[in-house]
């Protein structure tokens, strides 16, 4: 049997790089997947039909406008009625060093991964119910200092912060709250940074390289199945061991 047959998710972030393995391999276990993206193309957003069990429905919406956000939820609310899963991976990385950072800077990281990230979980929130889980994620950069990504990393603590005031919250409702931490992983994000930072990220893996997508989405397919039913609140670092040795 399928790990989530008949489960409706919803991805904010699922058209590229950890987004979309997420995406892919929830509906390849079962799911009604609704995929958001900025670059879903006109043809896909005037084709898009009701979804089939284990199929990916793109969606079109900037994460960090909240009226596309209200969008998507009205979109789900009207098709399916409900939300089972929903994973929060909108993000954006930028490098500057304290001294150099600009309000724009902060501005545009804390924007998307921290606002935009609380108004998703909150505009999805009605449409979940008992044995709903949300799935929030974040980066290992919430617990260590790499040069030049001060804000960025911070912003990730919030992530990991508000993991667990909302599963505290969202206990008595029977709604899962956990995060999945990538560490240095193979994506778009990635190869926009220095060869220095990749080659320092990679020096201090344990398993000697950076991870890819497909890895985090399993983590993430644990945290959203009933696989971790007992689990809430919790962080699950998939770095290779960089945090963890």
């Amino acid at each position: 049997m399928s790990r989530l047959e008949s489960k409706v998710a919803v991805v904010i972030g699922g058209g590229s790089g950890i987004g979309a393995a997420i995406s892919e391999r929830f509906a390849k276990e079962g799911a009604s997947v609704y995929a958001t993206s900025r670059k879903v193309s006109d043809e896909e957003a005037r084709g898009r039909q009701p979804l089939d069990p284990g199929s990916i429905q793109p969606v079109r919406a900037d994460a960090g406008n909240l009226d596309d956000l209200a969008a998507v939820f009205e979109h789900v609310r009207a098709e399916r009625g409900r939300i089972d899963i929903l994973v929060l991976n909108a993000g954006i990385s930028e490098y500057s060093v304290l001294g150099s950072i600009t309000t724009d800077h902060f501005d545009r990281i804390f924007a998307l991964n921290v606002r935009s990230l609380l108004f998703a979980a909150q505009g999805g929130l009605d449409l979940m119910g008992s044995g709903g889980s949300i799935v929030l994620v974040g980066s290992i950069a919430d617990a260590v200092g790499t040069k030049g990504y001060g804000v960025y990393s911070a912003s990730k603590a919030a992530v990991r912060s508000f993991a667990r005031t909302w599963a505290s919250e969202l206990a008595p409702r029977g709604i899962r709250v956990n995060v999945v931490s990538p560490g240095p992983t193979d994506t778009a994000m990635m190869a926009a940074t220095t060869e220095e930072v990749r080659q320092a990220l990679t020096h201090l893996i344990p398993l000697g390289r950076l991870g890819r997508p497909d890895e985090v989405a399993s983590a993430a397919l644990f945290l959203a199945s009933d696989e971790s039913s007992f689990t809430t609140g919790a962080e699950l670092c998939v770095d290779g061991g960089a945090t963890q040795v």
